[in-house]
């Protein structure tokens, strides 16, 4: 009888309290190890119909919708990331198409200095024109419009 008691009072309960440490511990820490926000997502449409339909209060559609939203999260999750990539690439195209504008305005600018010649200076050495205060006085030829030091001649326009 002792070992009978000894069994059921001391063994048993061990053995008890053992099995639900092994399942609510050990096995509920493996779970949630292994539980991903993914899972948790697509469980929470389960949890809306279970509260649609063993509750007497009503469900607004939109928590249905929500639900069925969250049930196809790959689906959408897809469209979403080629909406967006389709955004990238033609943001991608209009800067290709501005930096391709610029790089031809740069060079059509390069192009017209080098026609302007402003780059090259003059060679050393090279006859210059004295600056105006060394040059002497020269008369112009004797033309109607020329305007000598002292005189001034003016001329009818139609002459």
């Amino acid at each position: 009888m002792k070992q009978w008691w000894r069994r059921w009072t001391y063994e048993v309960p061990l053995a008890i309290g053992d099995a639900l440490w092994e399942v609510l511990v050990v096995q509920l820490a493996a779970l949630l190890d292994r539980l991903t926000v993914r899972k948790v997502i697509a469980f929470i449409p389960v949890v809306i119909l279970v509260l649609a339909y063993y509750h007497r209060i009503p469900i607004p559609p939109e928590l249905v919708l929500i639900g069925d939203f969250l049930a196809y999260i790959d689906i959408f999750s897809v469209l979403i990331l080629l909406g967006m990539l389709s955004r990238v690439t033609t943001i991608l195209f209009v800067v290709k198409q501005a930096a391709a504008r610029i790089a031809t305005f740069v060079g059509n600018a390069a192009a017209h200095l080098r026609r302007l010649d402003i780059r090259h200076r003059r060679q050393r050495g090279a006859a210059t024109r004295p600056p105006p205060h060394a040059r002497p006085f020269r008369r112009r030829s004797s033309s109607p419009r020329s305007v000598g030091p002292g005189r001034l001649r003016l001329i009818h326009p139609r002459a």
